[in-house]
């Protein structure tokens, strides 16, 4: 830009000199165009607004349909009250709302679509085609072309000029929206790849239809149909988003609380959902999915208390799979915390959590727990003998000698003046760990051709983004192909120690793959879990003869970092024999 160049409406330093303000009101027009950016930020929240609309209408079926990545063209139907010509008239302008009075507060509202209708919003940023009907014999279809020119209050394309039709169509409601951000490139610049935003479209369906179990949810992706839910129970739903093992393997949550409020009151607060047996679970905490009054949300302190009411039922490192609705009076819920609605504010929200927990913890006590699968110990493979050629001992433990165990989980070891009280599970996992980064730094994970190929069933989310992360889920060892219905075919896994890992080590790489960790790190993750399958567990390490307490000691020994396990955690404790002398009184 020159001296004598300035941005449209900007003061010359001339005028800036003579005290000319620089902040000024902006236009309508330009006012229309960033709040539309504010509110359709990506396909998936354009998918929430209309989701969101649709069970406001009482909808007992939604669905829903995507092309590419959402921006080509999306697609909401359902079975709702519908409109009348007028009111689908008014409801594409902007700040028409039929939830909200004119001079209302939103805090305290009963729907879903709480901050008014988006559908203004959308046809600021898309061609938007709205069908239909309040059941009488003639339906209505409203036509909004955002991209026609720009958009832009006063100018042809300006959502405010609509273009309305008869049309034909049962009780209900369609949207179709297209072209979405054709005149914004620089938002559709800043979206994912297609599939990556499929899958966030993915994760939003499964949230909504596991938080609204009595709905029947449909999900097509370019046609194919990848999610369905057929309105009947949360166990139903479960099997629809994940598969039959998980909806097999859980257990109904449903329970009523009178929570403290802080005036002295109570208020009854609702708990219902499913969680999953302890033995299936994943690595990242995505499957906590909580809801309050049927709108999917993230509150952490909700998550942590379904977490909690698992206890210790939970391996170490591992997160339940699980979906608990809360439903509360809505003046004790404030739906204005966050501009996308993912999160809400809760007055009471510790006693709530405490319910919930409580609700969680009560309903895991009365399921059937036992687990099906018998632990691979891998004892022989991962316990090779070692020393230097002449058959000494590492030098990190080369004076200590076993003496005993502790809980089938500890060794005891005496060393010179001190009591080291070893982990064994996470000692194991350190040796298995050093032994896979050693023999594959720099070189792929050996893999294992599977004949006839594995199946793994996947929720739909996952789903997507296994399609997302193909390449990077490849250079980890699995070789996968989409195989229908929410299920893909393993053709190979990684192999480590001859090993075959299990379409659990699938999940955990692709969670990693999807939180956004690199391949490089995912690979670092996937070792370490790799690492943990075989190790040594609680109950194993006391039935360890000498020679075997000794080869633990030794492998250890060898590891660049033998005091903690891949995860973090400590492997040795000590304790020194002036310790023990103090404790009983003696002078050394």
């Amino acid at each position: 830009m020159t001296g004598e160049e300035r941005a449209p409406g900007e003061p010359d330093a001339g005028e800036a000199s003579a005290g000319t303000a620089r902040v000024r009101r902006l236009d309508p027009d330009t006012v229309d165009r960033i709040a539309a950016g504010e509110v359709v930020t990506r396909p998936a929240r354009v998918v929430g607004e209309l989701i969101d609309n649709a069970l406001d209408a009482g909808a007992s079926r939604v669905e829903v349909a995507v092309d590419g990545d959402g921006t080509d063209r999306v697609r909401v139907a359902d079975d709702g009250r519908g409109m009348g010509r007028e009111d689908a008239r008014l409801a594409v302008e902007r700040h028409a709302t039929s939830k909200l009075a004119p001079d209302g507060d939103p805090v305290g509202v009963d729907s879903l679509g709480f901050r008014g209708e988006a559908l203004a919003a959308v046809a600021e940023a898309a061609r938007l085609e709205l069908v239909t009907s309040d059941g009488d014999a003639i339906g209505t279809r409203v036509v909004v072309d955002g991209t026609a020119s720009g958009g832009g209050s006063g100018r042809e394309g300006d959502p405010g000029d609509s273009t309305v039709t008869d049309a034909g169509r049962a009780r209900g409601t369609t949207v179709v929206v297209e072209d979405l951000f054709a005149t914004r490139p620089a938002r559709r610049e800043s979206l994912a790849g297609p599939a990556a935003e499929f899958a966030r479209v993915s994760a939003l369906v499964a949230d909504y239809a596991l938080a609204n179990p009595d709905v029947a949810f449909t999900l097509e992706h370019d046609g194919s149909r990848t999610l369905s839910t057929p309105g009947s129970g949360i166990t139903e739903a479960l099997l629809g988003v994940y598969d039959r093992e998980t909806a097999s393997r859980s257990t109904e949550v449903a329970a009523s609380a009178e929570v403290a409020t802080g005036g002295g009151d109570s208020v009854s607060t609702d708990i219902a959902g499913a969680l999953a047996y302890p033995s299936v679970t994943r690595s990242s905490r995505d499957h906590v999915r909580v809801s309050v009054n049927g709108r999917p949300v993230r509150n952490d302190r909700l998550a942590a208390a379904v977490r909690a009411g698992y206890g210790r039922l939970l391996p170490d490192g591992r997160e339940p799979v699980a979906a608990v609705d809360v439903s509360l009076p809505p003046a004790r819920v404030d739906p204005n915390v966050h501009p996308a609605k993912r999160e809400v504010g809760l007055r009471d929200a510790d006693a709530v959590a405490n319910a919930v927990e409580s609700a969680v913890a009560d309903a895991l006590t009365g399921a059937d727990l036992r687990r099906k699968a018998e632990v691979e110990t891998g004892l022989d493979g991962a316990l090779d003998s070692v020393g230097g050629d002449e058959g000494e001992r590492p030098a990190a433990f080369a004076d200590a000698d076993p003496i005993g165990t502790f809980r089938d989980l500890y060794l005891l070891v005496e060393t010179g003046d001190e009591l080291l009280v070893i982990d064994g599970h996470a000692a194991h996992e350190r040796v298995n760990y050093e032994r896979l980064a050693r023999a594959f730094d720099g070189e792929e994970v050996p893999t294992a051709p599977l004949d006839p190929p594995a199946t793994a069933s996947l929720s739909a989310d996952e789903a997507a983004a296994a399609e997302a992360h193909a390449d990077a889920l490849a250079a980890l060892g699995f070789e996968t192909e989409p195989f229908g219905g929410g299920t893909v075919r393993l053709r190979s896994v990684p192999a480590p120690f001859g090993r075959a890992a299990d379409a659990d080590a699938f999940r955990d790489a692709l969670a990693s793959l999807s939180d956004g960790e690199s391949p490089r790190d995912a690979r670092e993750i996937l070792l370490a879990d790799l690492a943990c399958h075989p190790s040594l567990k609680r109950g194993e390490i006391g039935d360890l003869g000498p020679a075997e307490q000794r080869a633990l000691l030794d492998r250890l020994g060898e590891c660049e970092r033998p005091y903690a396990c891949p995860h973090g955690r400590p492997t040795v404790l000590s304790v020194d024999a002036a310790t023990f002398a103090a404790g009983f009184g003696r002078d050394r």
